[in-house]
């Protein structure tokens, strides 16, 4: 007999740069398969991906007349003699972020135009939920880093009527509202300041909006200085256990401790290099690393509070996984270890579901 597949609700993808790229290029299949990367809507339904966060990440790049040419993220990697590091990526022009990010966003409306019902920008938990429910591919807008964000928080309030309904305050560089972590393995997250004033406003507004606050890239004082100001739930999107991958992108038991405290969610990261004890980016990890990983999010965080965030388009997935249409084998990794239906379930979309009920207005 055939297990149905349990509907994911996945915290994070970085489709929008790869399908606004291949636009530009000659056009994507994101609606009819076939193309590059992880994710289209083929191999989501074939994995059973009832919906997600969609980034939009800004990369270098610059802004000519009416051209906005993206780059790629400046990941000069050096290989220590224990691991690995990267330098903090500079700051990006705030003119050239908005432009990039506004192409994004439309990319994703013509998206869901171009669908004929099968794609939902959705913007309520009851939206997401019908969506879902429908077979309607339900995708999240989420910024990866707030550049295209004015200090007085006006592009905040247009963008969230636009359908903006998560915000990660920084990528892995500095900008007017805090500072990321650089890439480093084996090291802290404790790497530079925390909060700025604007971040701290920033902070603020999107708890009264109702927007989901990522701490994925953040800076531990910068997680800190969130954890005191938010009154929503406290929410990785798309990380780890520092405990077992002591790399910079992930966290600590202390903070573990202070999302627990705040009853909000880490979705575990699918980049191998952020999930296995050595750091390395090799595609051949075995699905028990993503296990021994769920089960010490579970361990700290308890079975309510841990989903799945893949970074999908963003980042080496387990060869085990592939892309989308290889959750199934996820999933059933985690049964055959001991988690029955209703914790992967919890786990596969209703902590998620809980997380944005407790935080979004609608």
């Amino acid at each position: 007999m055939t297990v149905p597949a349990i509907p994911v609700l996945d915290g994070h993808n970085d489709a929008l740069l790869r399908l606004y790229r291949a636009e530009r290029e000659g056009g994507d299949t994101f609606l009819d398969g076939g193309g590059a990367g992880h994710l289209d809507l083929p191999r989501a339904r074939a994995g059973g991906l009832a919906g997600g966060f969609f980034a939009v990440f800004v990369p270098p790049g610059v802004a000519v007349d009416d051209d906005v040419r993206v780059g790629e993220p400046d990941l000069d990697v050096t290989i220590t003699d224990a691991g690995y590091e990267v330098p903090l990526a500079p700051p990006i022009d705030a003119t050239y972020a908005r432009r990039a990010t506004l192409a994004m966003v439309a990319r994703l409306f013509r998206l869901e135009e171009r669908s004929g019902g099968r794609l939902r920008v959705v913007r309520t938990v009851d939206e997401l939920t019908a969506a879902m429910g429908g077979g309607v591919l339900a995708a999240i807008l989420h910024l990866e880093g707030a550049e295209a964000i004015d200090p007085d928080l006006d592009a905040l309030e247009v963008l969230y009527r636009a359908g903006l309904r998560s915000l990660g305050a920084v990528w892995s560089r500095p900008n007017v509202f805090g500072h990321g972590v650089p890439f480093r393995y084996p090291a802290s997250p404790d790497t530079g300041p925390g909060l700025t004033t604007a971040g701290r406003d920033l902070v603020r507004a999107c708890n009264r909006l109702g927007i989901v606050l990522d701490l994925s890239h953040l800076n531990e004082r910068g997680f800190w200085d969130v954890a005191a100001l938010s009154t929503a739930p406290l929410v990785a999107t798309h990380s780890a256990a520092h405990a077992i991958c002591p790399s910079t992108r992930n966290l600590t038991d202390r903070q573990l401790h202070a999302i627990r405290v705040s009853d909000g969610l880490v979705g575990m990261n699918f980049e191998v290099s952020a999930l296995r004890p050595d750091g390395y980016d090799e595609p051949d990890t075995p699905l028990a690393v993503l296990v021994r990983q769920v089960d010490y999010l579970v361990a700290r965080l308890g079975i309510e509070r841990v989903g799945f965030g893949s970074d999908f388009d963003g980042a080496t997935m387990p060869r085990a996984i592939g892309d989308a249409a290889g959750l199934p084998r996820l999933v059933g990794a985690l049964r055959a270890h001991g988690y029955d239906d209703g914790a992967l379930r919890q786990l596969a979309h209703e902590n998620w579901l809980r997380v944005l009920r407790k935080t979004w207005r609608d």
